[in-house]
């Protein structure tokens, strides 16, 4: 993946998007600096190098919607356009009817559930999701599930 972002760092820098090259160049370093706290010589796996920009996309939604409280429109837009960089980065997510679906299937496995079941059920589709689905989202949705 760090591949691709010196790629696209260049990319922008050619077609002179500075702005993007260097939000690029954020998140690569954001990358690297984490990968050394862990204490490791190489690569992030895909799975940590997913959830590190996970956690980025959401500090950048939440900054955001501080700014709009705020009044400071210009500040919430870009990031947001930070956030939608971040995006390219991660698999697509899921849909809430593929959500559905994954719910559905584990509410079957389960039989008979009760909202005590909520904790187990949502730990198995998130990690059917495999990092493609939004926590927040799941546990509506298997709330709503659980409710009717």
């Amino acid at each position: 993946m760090l591949e691709q972002m010196d790629q696209d760092i260049k990319k922008a820098l050619l077609a002179g998007d500075k702005r993007l090259a260097e939000t690029i160049k954020t998140f690569k370093a954001t990358l690297k600096y984490e990968s050394s706290q862990k204490g490791q010589t190489g690569d992030l796996s895909d799975s940590q190098f997913q959830q590190i920009l996970r956690r980025e996309a959401k500090k950048r939604a939440e900054t955001a919607e501080i700014y709009q409280k705020a009044g400071e429109v210009a500040r919430a837009e870009q990031e947001m356009t930070e956030k939608a960089v971040i995006e390219q980065y991660l698999p697509q997510v899921m849909t809430e009817d593929q959500l559905k679906s994954l719910i559905d299937t584990e509410l079957q496995k389960i039989g008979h559930h009760s909202p005590t079941d909520m904790g187990k059920i949502i730990g198995a589709v998130m990690a059917k999701a495999q990092g493609r689905a939004d926590g927040a989202a799941v546990s509506r949705l298997v709330k709503e599930a659980l409710e009717s």
